[in-house]
């Protein structure tokens, strides 16, 4: 086993600690159908809510518009995956959906498939090496998962590698910051929680796990990609976050725009 193995292997221990004690998963497929929609009394309900409306505005602004043009099924990279609750759903539209994740978990990662009652391949791989052809895909969807990259440059030009001409790479459920110093206070504070609670921080494998407006110019730039961004409404306690933040003093909190990415032609 490789250093990068080890690494690996040791970071998946923790994040599978970490998953169970946050109450992820289910031993009823029936929790895994109705995502991103669940129980009142699911101990991670807020986070699902979020996810639903998050969700229910890709569907109406960026998934119908394409059906709509393209009037046909549509090859969509689900990266990210997770318990591929967004396969299901996309599959469920007709669509052909490919699962992408590092995560084989039977409760909170791909294995949990087995719960759903339609069919789609699952890949166990990671962003930057995706294992399909160039020019395959229509969406590339980084489903609350592109942050967990140690390359944005590297796994944006990978996502461009498998888009059509025609196709688009769509970011969800990702902190974004005004300020990079505000992302790098998040992620400290985060490691810190986690090795308060378990006794690790929970960063074998370095990934950025945030963005901000200054990287995002910046990635356009590099990789002539021109960026769409979507704000949905999550509500007014989360609009009023920033105000409520600076009352306290604290960082200012992250934004979770849905950003659709579409490679210029030059």
């Amino acid at each position: 086993m490789t250093i990068d193995d080890a690494a690996r292997r040791k970071f998946l221990e923790e994040y599978r600690c970490i998953r169970y004690a946050e109450g992820r998963g289910s031993d009823h497929s029936e929790y895994y159908r109705s995502l991103p929609y669940c129980n009142p009394n699911d101990k991670n309900v807020a986070m699902w809510a979020m996810r639903a409306k998050t969700y229910e505005y890709f569907v109406r602004h960026i998934l119908e518009p394409k059906e709509t043009l393209e009037q046909r099924a549509l090859d969509i990279l689900d990266l990210g995956a997770g318990n591929c609750w967004l396969s299901h759903r996309l599959s469920v539209r007709k669509h052909l959906p490919v699962a992408i994740d590092i995560f084989d978990d039977p409760r909170d990662g791909l294995a949990a498939a087995r719960h759903y009652p339609t069919l789609f391949p699952k890949v166990v791989s990671d962003f930057d090496r995706i294992p399909l052809p160039s020019g395959s895909i229509d969406l590339a969807v980084f489903n609350a998962s592109f942050h967990y990259s140690s390359n944005y440059v590297r796994t944006l030009d990978e996502a461009k590698r498998c888009l059509r001409p025609t196709g688009s790479i769509v970011i969800l459920d990702s902190p974004i910051y005004d300020k990079p110093e505000h992302g790098a206070r998040m992620v400290e504070e985060k490691h810190s929680h986690f090795f308060e609670l378990y006794g690790y921080r929970s960063d074998t494998l370095a990934s950025i796990e945030y963005l901000d407006i200054p990287t995002l110019h910046w990635l356009q730039q590099v990789l002539n990609i021109s960026w769409q961004i979507y704000k949905p409404w999550y509500g007014w306690r989360w609009h009023l976050r920033p105000l409520k933040t600076r009352i306290l003093n604290r960082r200012p909190p992250s934004k979770f725009w849905i950003l659709v990415g579409r490679p210029e032609v030059r």
